[in-house]
């Protein structure tokens, strides 16, 4: 049970003295093809009416990260029925909200359901350590293109064990039995996204790619509850779907033990705008109260290889947690193609 808990105060502790100078759903839906496995090395209530919209006010650019307050991992405010068919600051903006069931069978004992909050260092992990020695991600910019190609396997990282074992107590919570596939995906994103018209929904299924190799989903189960609070996900905060798809709602623990500095860009969203860590001097990450409806801001960060004043998503320790609607235009990721 201590697994994940024992990583994330590690990961604080250690951005902490960073900061102080002494230094990884089911989404058990949509149908796709399905290839087979590789060998591993085996070793919904709606939003107040007076929440804010896209246009939230971003702060200025400067060179140190300042936020209105910070989350505790303890008591993380819990996202169910945080969903909305319109953009509103801490919900996620979805493309219906008529979800088809599944996700976790029992609620963990880290959740407090009376307080609205679960407790991020209790929650138990599935246990294993898998090594993928034949994960492939590739980034590829050409013209005004970028074009991202994974086989969906964690590149450097390990996963769980997955179908969960009856014996890992994981299992108790969430019997997650589908295995983590080889798969052929591709992605077409603006090298320079542009602001949308209006922001748009998210849907079940990829919503981002993140540097690991490893898709994104949106913070929701197939039940519309908050999938990172309720869902049982490895010490990656992985876990795949019922297309044999391993898949983050978060950015995982993995990529945020890297990313101590100001800002860290972490993956892509189908929009093609980045999805970045961004930390205070203390090392914390923002509040949704800091950010705009689609969970984002305007802000300082390295783009292509250059310092710009950009819109980018955050990442953040509450529901939604990356991105609440698509700021720009999202494209298709295509499957089986490459």
């Amino acid at each position: 049970m201590a697994a994940r808990g024992a990583r994330l105060v590690l990961a604080v502790l250690a951005t902490l003295l960073l900061a102080a100078g002494t230094g990884c759903d089911s989404g058990r839906g949509s149908a796709s093809s399905v290839q087979t496995s590789p060998a591993p090395d085996a070793s919904v209530a709606g939003p107040p009416a007076t929440t804010g919209s896209t246009a939230a006010t971003n702060p200025p650019a400067t060179s140190a990260n300042v936020w209105s307050s910070t989350i505790d991992p303890t008591a993380v405010p819990l996202g169910d029925g945080k969903v909305s068919t319109t953009p509103h600051v801490g919900y996620l903006d979805t493309c219906t909200t008529a979800f088809p069931g599944g996700g976790a069978s029992h609620s963990g004992d880290w959740i407090d359901t009376a307080a609205g909050t679960w407790n991020m260092a209790a929650k138990v992990a599935v246990q294993g350590a898998v090594h993928w020695p034949a994960a492939d991600h590739t980034e590829t910019d050409s013209d005004n293109t970028r074009t991202l190609h994974t086989n969906g396997l964690p590149v450097e990282f390990t996963t769980g064990i997955f179908p969960i074992r009856s014996e890992d107590p994981a299992y108790r919570y969430d019997p997650n039995p589908n295995h983590i596939g080889t798969q052929d995906i591709t992605f077409g994103l603006p090298l320079d996204p542009t602001e949308a018209a209006m922001p748009s929904c998210t849907r079940l299924g990829p919503i981002g790619l993140l540097d690991s190799g490893v898709l994104l989903y949106s913070a929701v189960d197939d039940a519309g509850r908050d999938a990172v609070a309720h869902e049982t996900q490895d010490s990656c905060d992985g876990h795949p779907d019922g297309q044999d798809r391993y898949h983050d709602h978060s950015i995982p623990a993995c990529l945020l033990d890297r990313a101590t500095g100001r800002s860290t860009l972490v993956g892509y969203a189908l929009d093609g705008y980045g999805i970045y860590v961004e930390r205070d001097q203390a090392g914390n990450l923002p509040p949704n109260a800091d950010l705009d409806a689609c969970h984002g801001r305007t802000s300082q960060v390295t783009w292509n290889g250059q310092q710009r004043t950009i819109y980018h998503y955050v990442a953040t320790l509450e529901y939604p947690y990356t991105i609440g609607c698509y700021h720009g235009r999202p494209t298709a990721a295509r499957f089986g193609t490459r």
